[in-house]
């Protein structure tokens, strides 16, 4: 890690020599009502839009209006395998293969369609069980699927919580909680990286440990696809998901993905959704055709692409493989611990990071704890000019993103928080 220092001159000494810092250029960044630029530190919430992307769109839009229905073979990207133009690319982003890789739907969408595969509850084998403070989303949806099957949606649902007083959970109480009730446990999912605290979970640990008690296992991915080196193969999950509009800079609601463990790509047997996109791809038009269900990832597919949102997706894919995503990880870890250092260094009793330190158990966000939930902190930082967020009950989430966030970014940031406490 860097040796940080105090002052505006060591942040613009680290941007000048920052191999990324021109990638901040091809980015539109919101600017104030007076036309200055703002501090915009909420790509974990919406990234950024890359310049490319209208160009990208805008091609979609000439081919439609120029070719119509043709468009889907005679295009310049034609439309029917348009997806496989963003597998490679998001596929290294996430640490899988390409066969375990699909872009589709939205995010809780896939997540219902993973369930569907993947919890297959049994009348001893039935629970599921989550982070406590999991993003709300996937604690209804996993509620749902419990209400689905004609279980209780509280008794059903096991909670891994941080200890008392604590913000973090730990794996010492996953242990005991599978210990105890892993016999009972269907479905383990977890979201990659919490929304809340910014804790980069061990998803191979997590798997590992889950799958010995006879348990499937999921990740929500939306706060790490684009922010930190998942490797979902490696880690061995039976399915994970992601959206595209966070760190991966698509757009607002924008397609989100999905990935499925290469050992179930050929099981056609796995219970699940179908549509045509899931039909094999040579007899698709075949109307009358019995079903045959593709392998891989692909298979999931329901419906045709969303083309629209998918070029705004390659857009940004783009802007990835031209940085690097390794390059970006680097880059994210100084950004960020740069951001820990000068926090930490104004020594305020009234703020407390409870992100891991630990750079291997974080991405780029950084939650930090207000005391007595003092909003009014959050509002007059966005007053001074400073894009965050605020997440009950008392936290103000900044993500420094490497692809368009500089250390004088974050230097100004800290001067503007200093400034108001």
């Amino acid at each position: 890690m860097s040796n940080y220092k105090l002052g505006l001159d060591f942040a613009k000494a680290q941007d000048r020599n920052d191999p990324l810092g021109h990638f901040r250029d091809q980015f539109h960044i919101p600017k104030d009502k007076n036309g200055k630029a703002l501090i915009y530190m909420t790509g974990n919430s919406l990234g950024l839009q890359p310049k490319i992307t209208k160009d990208y769109i805008h091609q979609e839009l000439e081919d439609w209006a120029n070719l119509g229905v043709e468009g889907h073979t005679d295009g310049k990207h034609p439309w029917l395998n348009y997806h496989e133009l963003l597998t490679e690319t998001m596929a290294h982003i996430v640490g899988a293969k390409p066969i375990e890789t699909i872009v589709m739907n939205s995010l809780t969408v896939n997540l219902h369609l993973m369930m569907v595969s993947f919890y297959q509850p049994t009348k001893k084998r039935y629970k599921i069980l989550i982070e406590a403070d999991a993003f709300p989303s996937d604690k209804y949806a996993v509620q749902s699927q419990l209400r689905h099957h004609g279980f209780d949606d509280q008794e059903g649902l096991i909670q891994w919580k941080a200890p008392e007083g604590e913000e973090l959970a730990n794996y010492e109480d996953l242990e005991t909680l599978l210990k105890t009730h892993g016999d009972e446990i269907a479905l383990v999912m977890i979201g990659g990286v919490n929304y809340y605290t910014g804790q980069f979970f061990d998803l191979k640990r997590i798997a590992k440990l889950a799958h010995a008690y006879g348990c499937m296992v999921g990740f929500d991915c939306a706060h790490g696809a684009g922010n930190v080196k998942l490797n979902l193969h490696d880690s061995g999950a039976d399915f994970a998901v992601w959206c595209s509009y966070k760190y991966l800079n698509s757009g607002p609601g924008s397609l989100a993905g999905a990935f499925i463990h290469e050992r179930h790509a050929h099981k056609k047997e796995l219970n699940r959704f179908t549509g045509w996109w899931s039909h094999n791809k040579e007899k698709r038009f075949k109307m009358r055709d019995d079903f045959d269900q593709l392998t891989g990832a692909e298979g999931w597919q329901l419906s045709n692409p969303t083309i629209l949102s998918m070029a705004a997706i390659r857009a940004s894919l783009d802007v990835f493989k031209d940085a690097g995503f390794d390059r970006l990880c680097e880059k994210s870890n100084e950004l960020t611990g740069y951001f820990e250092f000068l926090i930490n260094e104004l020594n305020n009793s009234e703020l407390k990071i409870i992100t891991p330190s630990d750079p291997n158990a974080r991405g780029c966000q950084l939650s930090i704890q207000v005391k007595n939930a003092n909003k009014n902190l959050h509002k007059k930082l966005t007053e001074a000019g400073v894009i965050s967020d605020w997440r009950e009950p008392d936290v103000i989430r900044c993500a420094p993103t490497p692809l368009y966030n500089s250390f004088e970014d974050v230097f100004n940031l800290v001067e503007r928080l200093k400034n108001i406490i």
